[in-house]
């Protein structure tokens, strides 16, 4: 049984980067927001609880009408509770059959709402990746092409750093600065804590 560890962060905190950097150490990671992606396209169950909830123009000719459901997901923090609601289940039961395949000893699970969910607590570790406000704006105005008021009204609908440090086991400054340090700080921690639940 592998030791599952949550890798998580805001909005441009960063979080790929750590993610690819562990890849390149042969660690297995699990992106669950490309998963969400996927399995709402595909899986019937999800589709047809998003057909309730929205209406028919949730899919157009079978395929997700991402503009209308960015819409609803923006404007109603209820709809999207609702969303996730149906979403998330399928992807942590996606994430637990996939981990049941892998060989190596540690697994990772990359979800940008991890701790908003719920989900970390079915994780043996959670890992939480912060970056100072303004690095995080430029780095999202950079990668999406949006403005600074763009970014900072995604960031409103996320929980902010402050919210997600107490309840993360281990945090990771990813300001440019020791980065390898710090990863290799947290896998001697997750090495000796994988070791302890064998």
């Amino acid at each position: 049984m592998a030791f599952k560890v949550g890798i998580t962060g805001g909005i441009g905190s960063g979080k790929s980067m750590i993610c690819q950097l562990l890849e390149e150490k042969g660690f297995p990671i699990f992106y669950s927001d490309d998963e969400s992606k996927k399995l709402v396209q595909t899986h019937p169950e999800i589709k047809k609880e998003l057909i309730a909830l929205l209406g028919q123009n949730v899919y157009v000719n079978n395929q997700l009408n991402k503009t209308f459901l960015a819409a609803q997901l923006f404007n109603d923090d209820h709809i999207r509770e609702k969303v996730n609601q149906i979403i998330h289940p399928v992807v942590r039961k996606t994430f637990a059959a996939w981990a049941e395949n892998q060989t190596s000893p540690i697994v990772f699970n990359e979800a940008a709402i991890l701790i908003e969910t719920g989900t970390y607590k079915t994780l043996d570790f959670t890992v939480l990746v912060v970056a100072p406000k303004e690095v995080k704006i430029q780095r999202v105005m950079e990668r999406d092409g949006v403005s600074e008021a763009e970014v900072e009204a995604r960031m409103n609908k996320q929980w902010s750093d402050e919210q997600k440090i107490p309840l993360a086991d281990f945090i990771i400054h990813n300001d440019g600065s020791a980065l390898n340090h710090q990863l290799e700080n947290l896998l001697e921690k997750i090495n000796s804590l994988a070791l302890q639940t064998k």
